[in-house]
């Protein structure tokens, strides 16, 4: 019997070391940002998110035409103005909250953790890819994964398709390591009190509005029809926020944003809220966007810039925006609490009695395996 090999559809691991003490990786995921705010690098991220099948439910010849032949030819330039508006000289704000995250992530986990713990973030779409940092992750030496999409609450075109890139890059290596992905976290403790906290940190500094706007990224209704659980987790967050703030019936509401094309989305719409609520008696609001764990163009622009300028435009007189966690302590904590959670019974968190032991363990273990014929 013989048997034939292909490179490209099998890789071997990356950096294998016998006698090298087999690390934890974490990749970090979150959405993704264009490389720079030009129109060029505006149009490569838009061409890649919205070709995800996940991301835009519509049959593919149908959106391909749609997509590039009216989407990519008006929306990256005004997208990219967006852009340059929230630019640092860091990058985007998803990116440079995104990375100051993530490096924190790796610094405390190594601090609980005995054995070695290599952390990567990646991004969805644009760079780092997925594939870059789980590359990274393997030339480490990473026999166990933790994947960490950083979205508060579960649907398909977040967490779902991070979950997609990451098996799809799995099945090309021939070592697959031991791997947990991690899930929505829209309802945990920690999260609820730390949004909750923000907000009333900023009314403490700022004054408290005459209502509280809780608003997370809208879908296309098609996708609450078709059992994406992402409407209820919205609503389960909002309630827990509001009920944390002991907010009676009035003080706050929620709703959705970012609606794009003629479909219906989920309701309510939040651009229709706040022009609305002027009208309404509100002359004072507080906006927080609980969806989004860093602050991004959509909550830096959409919200803190343009939907503060349809509000006052409306008769209202004061629009105030809550910052997302970010990489605060609060954020931090959580993210740790959960790493830990979910990396239960791995040896990186089981104590290490004597570390002069383990190291000769390793070393005999490379000695035998090289006088066995191994790499």
């Amino acid at each position: 019997m013989s048997y034939f090999f292909s490179a490209a559809k099998v890789r071997g691991q990356q950096g294998f070391q016998h006698g090298r003490e087999p690390a934890l990786g974490i990749l970090v995921v979150n959405l993704g940002t264009p490389d720079a705010a030009t129109s060029g690098d505006v149009r490569r991220y838009l061409a890649e998110f919205l070709s995800d099948s996940r991301v835009v439910e519509i049959p593919r010849l149908l959106w391909k035409i749609i997509l590039h032949g009216i989407i990519l030819r008006v929306r990256p330039a005004k997208s990219a103005r967006a852009y340059q508006r929230v630019w640092s000289d860091r990058g985007s704000p998803l990116m440079v909250a995104s990375s100051d995250l993530a490096s924190k992530i790796g610094e405390q986990m190594q601090q609980h953790c005995s054995g070695r713990v290599v952390t990567e973030l990646a991004m969805r779409y644009g760079n780092p890819s997925i594939h870059e940092g789980l590359e990274k992750l393997q030339a480490a030496g990473a026999e166990r994964l933790l994947v960490l999409p950083l979205y508060p609450q579960y649907s398909g075109a977040t967490t779902g398709t991070v979950a997609d890139a990451v098996f799809k890059n799995l099945m090309q290596w021939r070592w697959v390591p031991e791997l947990r992905m991690m899930g929505a976290y829209h309802d945990d403790p920690l999260y609820i009190q730390g949004v909750a906290d923000s907000v009333r940190q900023h009314w403490q500094h700022k004054g408290r509005g005459d209502r509280l706007l809780i608003s997370f990224h809208g879908m296309p209704k098609a996708t609450l029809i078709a059992g994406d659980p992402y409407f209820c987790h919205c609503h389960k967050t909002a309630r827990l926020i509001a009920q944390a703030l002991d907010l009676k019936e009035g003080e706050w509401e929620m709703a959705f944003q970012s609606r794009f094309g003629a479909a219906e989305w989920l309701q309510p719409y939040s651009a229709e809220r706040w022009k609305a609520l002027p009208t309404e008696g509100v002359k004072h609001l507080t906006v927080v966007c609980p969806g989004f764990a860093v602050d991004c163009l959509e909550t830096l622009d959409e919200i803190a810039i343009e939907g503060r300028d349809e509000f006052l435009a409306a008769g209202g007189e004061r629009f105030d925006y809550v910052p997302a966690l970010n990489a605060s302590p609060a954020q931090l904590e959580l993210m740790i609490q959960r790493l830990i959670s979910h990396a239960s019974g791995w040896p990186e968190l089981e104590p290490v009695i004597d570390q002069t032991g383990l190291n000769e363990n390793l070393n005999l273990s490379a000695q035998l395996a090289r006088a066995a014929g191994g790499n």
